[in-house]
């Protein structure tokens, strides 16, 4: 009989005494983290070489891509590896991901969000451009 060895890492969102609790895979809190990042206008895609239309087509597992998270207590922080196109100002497009993943994890999970890190890991030049 075959088991799963992949190990999910997860994090208790809130307990009560009723309704019980919530549990959200630390993936999940990544994907989303990936989602809201390549929502971003100039952001091209998470470091891997996924773009957002691609991720679209093929489902949204790999958008933890690009993406690692730490959780102590009730609060997270986030490391994102983005690709930006060329042209576009990387501290605006920086802040405007830092913003937008907060207010994502935060919104959607409950969660305090401590600090959104973003790496530059490339410049993608767009198809218009010489």
């Amino acid at each position: 009989m075959a088991q799963n060895t992949e190990e999910r890492a997860t994090h208790v969102v809130y307990e009560k005494d009723e309704n019980g609790q919530v549990i959200i895979a630390d993936e999940v809190i990544a994907i989303i983290a990936g989602i809201a990042a390549t929502e971003v206008e100039g952001v091209d895609s998470m470091d891997g070489g996924w773009s957002g239309e691609i991720i679209a087509k093929m489902g949204i597992r790999d958008l933890s891509r690009g993406v690692t998270i730490s959780i102590d207590d009730q609060q997270v922080s986030v490391n994102l590896r983005l690709n930006i196109r060329y042209g576009y100002s990387i501290p605006e497009v920086s802040k405007k991901v830092q913003d937008k993943v907060a207010t994502a994890i935060n919104s959607m999970t409950g969660l305090s969000v401590l600090d959104v890190n973003i790496k530059i890991a490339g410049i993608i030049a767009g198809e218009n451009q010489e």
